[in-house]
Order: C-alpha cells, then sequence, then structure tokens
C-alpha cells in the first residue's frame, strides 16, 4: 500500500471535516463577551423550519434564502438568539438557576392541567415534540418566571382582579354544553386509499379493485363499530372500559372515552347533533358517522348557559393578570438590556438591518416584475387590436 497516498487522503478528509466543524463554530454575532455560533443559528433555525406548516406542506424555504418567509424566520431567529443571551447574562447576574426539582414540578402542574401523564405523552406524540424537547421548553419557561418574580412582577390584587372580571364578563358567559364520553373507530376513505396505493402488492389494481378493497374495509369497520354499540347499549355502566379497550381516539381512551363538558361548536357537526339530543346517561341508538370516523356516544351530564361567578373565574383571572405582568416586566427589561449591551454581528448576513434591506429590496424588484409583466400584456393587447 501507498503510506504516502493514505496519509494524504486521510489529511484531506481531515481538512474537509474539521472545515465543517469550523463552520458549525463560526462566530456570526458578539453579544457583550459571548459568542453566538453558525451552529447555534442552524440549529434552531432548523426546528423552527421543521415544525413550520411549510414543512408539513412539503416545502423547504431553504431553496431559496432570498425568499421572503426564509428571510423573517431568520430575523426571528437572530432576534431570539441575541435575547435568549442576554437573559441568560441576567440570569447569572442575579444568580438565579433552575433545579431538576423546578423542572419536576412544572411538569407536574402540566399534568394536573391535560389529566393524567399519559395525556400529556399521547398529547406530546401527537405534535411530535420529544419529552426531552419539552422538558428543555419547560426550563426556559421557568427561568422566565424566576426572573419575572425577581424583577418584583407578578403580584394581582383582589381590586385588579375584580375589575378585569367586571370589565369582561361576556368572557366569562357559556352557552349550553353536554358532557360526553365517546368510543372512535377511525374510519377515513380517502386515507385508507392512500395506503391501499402505497402497498406495492396492489400496484397493478384498477381504480374500481381499489374502491372495492377501500369499501371492503369500511364495511369492516362499520361492522365493528355496530358490535361495541351493541355492547355499549347492553350495559352502559361498561362503558368506560369498552372505550379503554377499543377507542382509536388514543387521547381520550385513557380516560375512558371521556371528552369533558363541551358546547356544540367545538364539535363537529354529526357529534354534536347527535350529543345535543341525547338525555344523561343515555348511549346513542345508532353509530355517529364523521370525517373521523364512526362515534359511540355516551352523554354523562348536561349544563344550561349560564354565566361563572367571580369566586369561580377568580383563579384563572389572577394567574391570566399575572402572567401578562410577568411577559410586561420582561419585556421592558429586554429592551433595557438591549440599548445597553453592546452587540455585533460579526457576519454583517445576518444583521437585522441587512436582512430587513433585503426583504425590502426583493420586494421592490417583485414589484417592478409584476409592472412590466402588466405592461408587456397591455402592449400586446394593443398591438393584437391594431
Amino acid at each position: 500500500m501507498n503510506t504516502k497516498k493514505l496519509l494524504t487522503t486521510l489529511a484531506v478528509s481531515a481538512l474537509l471535516f474539521s472545515g465543517c466543524g469550523l463552520k458549525s463554530g463560526e462566530t456570526i454575532i458578539k453579544v457583550d463577551d459571548h459568542k453566538i455560533s453558525q451552529g447555534q443559528f442552524d440549529q434552531i433555525f432548523d426546528k423552527q423550519l421543521s415544525n413550520s406548516m411549510f414543512a408539513k406542506m412539503g416545502i423547504n424555504l431553504k431553496d431559496d434564502k432570498n425568499n421572503f418567509l426564509y428571510l423573517m424566520i431568520k430575523e426571528r431567529v437572530v432576534n431570539e438568539l441575541i435575547v435568549r443571551t442576554l437573559i441568560d447574562e441576567e440570569l447569572a447576574k442575579r444568580k438565579i438557576e433552575v433545579t431538576n426539582a423546578d423542572i419536576e414540578q412544572a411538569v407536574k402542574e402540566v399534568v394536573d392541567k391535560v389529566g393524567s401523564k399519559e395525556q400529556l405523552d399521547e398529547l406530546l406524540k401527537q405534535n411530535g415534540i420529544s419529552t426531552n424537547d419539552f422538558k428543555k421548553d419547560l426550563k426556559e419557561e421557568v427561568k422566565m418566571k424566576k426572573l419575572a418574580e425577581s424583577l418584583g412582577a407578578g403580584d394581582v390584587t383582589e381590586a385588579e382582579a375584580k375589575d378585569f372580571y367586571n370589565k369582561n364578563l361576556d368572557k366569562f358567559k357559556y352557552p349550553e354544553k353536554v358532557r360526553a364520553s365517546h368510543i372512535l373507530i377511525s374510519a377515513d376513505p380517502a386515507e385508507i386509499e392512500e395506503i391501499i396505493r402505497s402497498d406495492e402488492a396492489n400496484k397493478e389494481l384498477s381504480h374500481d379493485e381499489v374502491m372495492a378493497k377501500v369499501q371492503q374495509q369500511m364495511n369492516a369497520k362499520k361492522a365493528k363499530a355496530e358490535e361495541i354499540l351493541a355492547k355499549a347499549k347492553q350495559d352502559p355502566t361498561q362503558f368506560a372500559k369498552l372505550a379503554k379497550e377499543n377507542s382509536e381516539d388514543n387521547a381520550t381512551a385513557v380516560k375512558g372515552g371521556d371528552l369533558g363538558f363541551f358546547a356544540a361548536q367545538e364539535m363537529v357537526p354529526e357529534f354534536s347533533k347527535a350529543a345535543f339530543a341525547m338525555k344523561p346517561n343515555t348511549v346513542s341508538q345508532n353509530l355517529v358517522k364523521s370525517k373521523f370516523g364512526y362515534h359511540i356516544i355516551m352523554v354523562v351530564d348536561r349544563m344550561a348557559a349560564g354565566q361563572d361567578s367571580y369566586e369561580k373565574a377568580a383563579p384563572e383571572i389572577k394567574a391570566f393578570l399575572k402572567n401578562q405582568k410577568q411577559l410586561e416586566a420582561i419585556d421592558k427589561l429586554v429592551e433595557s438590556l438591549k440599548k445597553n449591551a453592546k452587540i455585533e454581528f460579526v457576519n454583517p448576513e445576518y444583521s437585522p438591518e441587512n436582512i430587513k434591506k433585503t426583504i425590502q429590496d426583493n420586494m421592490k424588484k417583485e414589484a417592478e416584475q409584476e409592472k412590466a409583466k402588466t405592461n408587456t400584456a397591455k402592449q400586446t393587447k394593443e398591438t393584437t387590436k391594431k
């Protein structure tokens, strides 16, 4: 083996890989004595892109880095990184720390709000959020709350809460509601068709043959739902057990299908129409078909339209007003920190002023192009008339 050639190859490989690392570690912004790297920007930018509606639509905004939306997100991420750095500086200055116990307490509070750990896990799964990322976000939230408290923000008086209640009475009115549980057997023809067509074994099937398979599966799902409905009607006391064992609505199945109290407009029309026509402690006589599939409904209770008293609404009002005060205090602090900080855009590409200028230049260019197209079309029309 040619040792010299091998060493040369390894040297080139090392250079290539270290080059990637250098680019990732390259400083793009300095905030006082702290450096923000290209890697930090890329990490947050990619996360925001992957969670955006554009990613779900299969649109990659990175394909055009002069795109208006790409530049808007870029500016937002730059601002977020600067604010995070300034906040972290302030937290260190004030010796504010977030312990594991703080995070666990925050998780417990979220679990209490959603109902159970199983429901929280299901919600995270549905939104594509890992437990690790969820805890990281909670840590940031706890940090901000502690910082706001250190600023003396958050205390809400009884007078402030009552004043908010009296000025926003409409917010505390509620329409007629029912409390119901349901068992869902998912049945979406379009989804079933997509699964059938994605199977290589069905590649040669005609449209009619595919649709026959779709109907076959829809019939099977309806038969399954009919069977469960018969059991629920025979013994309504077993409804929760049947929901846990059979419902394909994972978020409510763990609670025995319980949906809590809801107003008519909160559910799809077919579901609401059936539920609001039922009496408490009864199971729907027939299956209820919606875009989600087949529902078996059990109404548990009804609540007439009304208005929450101040006493009932007070805890929620105080929590809301406290949060508002904390946000205002943090906003004022951030503005003050920005004014007094030394912020240097080592890479001018990340300067908000330059990003805004690029956006304006692009918009101007697009307007000129549109104007030129209109003029060309007008001239063509006039020439044709002649």
